[in-house]
């Protein structure tokens, strides 16, 4: 059922051109949703949001420079009932768990159809949350498996499983490049992970992980 006025809708990718396909796609339910605004990554979105104040932030998870999920922490922190829906090609359990930790008002996948998003955009604007169907079912899965200790060390903490891998290796000494070797990646993929791990932990540096991994638990 569609809301009495339109839900009022900022959106943010990094990329202006999903940008325009997400507005080209909801100009036809514009009775039902009205995108008020956008910004093209994270830092220039908290600006546009703090001017328009809309209904639901619509955002990419992963972004250049701060993530939506940062961003998401960001905006929940300055303003506790501000809805975030993630919006991803991602169908990660540990992304849609991340989402949720972080307050995020719902998780949907890139593929979803217009008529699908608008309805899920409503629901949100009436308090509920928004899990993509094909991954509500695994997530619960997930969820039970953790309870069991069935997964891989850090799985609790968000961690996939190769980023759990790279931080052992971090854990045991090794650098960056010695990581990238063994693991046959480049450099650059290495500190992208790191990065990840690094958010996900609530840490800065590679000191702060290695800590944290040990306090948790996570490695001995």
């Amino acid at each position: 059922m569609p809301t009495s006025s339109p839900v009022r809708l900022v959106l943010v990718d990094d990329h202006e051109m999903v940008i325009e396909g997400l507005k080209a796609m909801l100009a036809a339910f514009s009775d039902r949703v009205q995108v008020v605004g956008q910004a093209v990554g994270a830092e220039r979105a908290r600006a546009v949001i703090d001017d328009l104040n809309p209904d639901i932030v619509l955002c990419d998870v992963r972004m250049q420079g701060a993530s939506g999920l940062d961003l998401c922490l960001e905006l929940r922190e300055h303003d506790p009932e501000r809805k975030v829906v993630m919006l991803s090609v991602y169908d990660d359990e540990q992304y849609l768990f991340q989402a949720l930790r972080v307050g995020a008002s719902g998780y949907l996948l890139k593929s979803i159809s217009s008529d699908e998003l608008v309805r899920q955009l409503e629901f949100v604007h009436r308090g509920e949350t928004a899990i993509d169907p094909g991954m509500a079912a695994r997530a619960v899965d997930t969820a039970a498996r953790l309870q069991r200790d069935e997964f891989w060390p850090g799985a609790r903490q968000g961690l996939t499983q190769r980023e759990s891998e790279i931080l052992s290796f971090v854990v045991s000494g090794l650098s960056n490049r010695a990581i990238a070797t063994k693991l046959v990646i480049g450099d650059e993929t290495v500190k992208t992970h790191l990065s990840s791990i690094y958010r996900k932990l609530g840490v800065s540096d590679r000191t702060g992980a290695v800590a944290t991994a040990l306090r948790e638990g996570i490695y001995k």
